[in-house]
């Protein structure tokens, strides 16, 4: 029996393994290398800010005291992004959830041309929105006000939510909602007590989908607020000033960059297995 010799650029399945982790760890790399020269940056000296070392020496917080400085109101415009991306999710997940099972479980004409509607909608440049809002919210008093941010990040928002949750609803078989109805559940109980707690993964995953979505949002508050202390933390950190009013604070807007990202790394780190879930499980699961 004659052996073939193997040619030179296949190293057989030790090499393939090799080089889908080279391949990962480059993508890993380069995702990750803005946000650790972010850290860096806000951990260096204000007069290390333009040192090209991979590594803040000395390491120097002086960066997150001057972003949580009163007078810049870091600290508040937190709270409000909290409070907009909390009800933006909240309200989003309430209307997604009845419309999505209403398109998955329903037949009616015209279903398919209003779920192509609906993400139409998501088409829709931002920018070409602001002026019809603005003037629509000057005549209705709601500048410098939540839902004059809310209302618009959940249009946004709504139609990634919507078809997410009608795929994953499409997914259950109607065969459980039956049982729960032969049981002696009413439709409503039966999509309460069955359907809600099986379609968990999906709702978890769309509800940190919506979330980033509208803790990212920046056109939208920086058009309709004005007033500081309505300013979410994306607005704030874009109107920092230096010292002196004239120089550019590149740590202080690291540093509040770092607080910005961070609750989103930390729930995408605790909630992956979720977020997993909700992305490949079906109601068989």
């Amino acid at each position: 029996m004659s052996t073939m010799a193997r040619p030179a650029g296949i190293r057989g399945p030790g090499g393939g393994r090799l080089a889908r982790r080279i391949g990962i760890a480059a993508v890993v790399v380069y995702c990750l290398a803005p946000f650790f020269w972010m850290v860096v940056s806000s951990l260096r000296r204000p007069a290390d800010q333009f040192s090209n070392s991979p590594f803040p020496v000395p390491v120097s917080f002086d960066n997150y005291a001057a972003a949580f400085d009163a007078h810049n109101g870091f600290g508040r415009a937190l709270l409000n992004s909290v409070v907009v991306a909390g009800a933006t999710t909240t309200a989003t997940l309430i209307v997604a959830i009845f419309a999505g099972y209403a398109l998955a479980r329903l037949h009616f004409r015209g279903k398919t041309v209003i779920l192509a509607l609906v993400i139409a909608t998501s088409m829709f440049p931002p920018i070409t929105l602001v002026v019809p809002l603005l003037r629509l919210f000057t005549d209705a008093g709601w500048i410098n006000t939540y839902q004059a941010m809310i209302v618009p990040s959940m249009s946004f928002a709504l139609p990634l939510a919507v078809w997410n949750l009608t795929a994953f609803f499409r997914q259950m078989p109607t065969d459980l909602e039956k049982a729960a109805q032969v049981d002696g559940c009413t439709p409503a109980q039966a999509f309460r007590k069955v359907v809600l707690p099986l379609a968990a993964p999906g709702i978890f995953t769309t509800a940190i989908l919506v979330f980033i979505c509208a803790w990212n949002e920046f056109l939208i508050a920086i058009s309709v607020v004005n007033e500081k202390q309505m300013m979410t933390a994306n607005v704030i950190v874009s109107l920092f000033t230096g010292q002196y009013k004239h120089d550019q604070p590149f740590g202080t807007q690291m540093a509040a960059g770092v607080m910005v990202t961070l609750p989103l790394v930390i729930a995408v780190l605790v909630f992956q297995r979720r977020i997993v879930d909700g992305l490949t499980a079906g109601g068989l699961k």
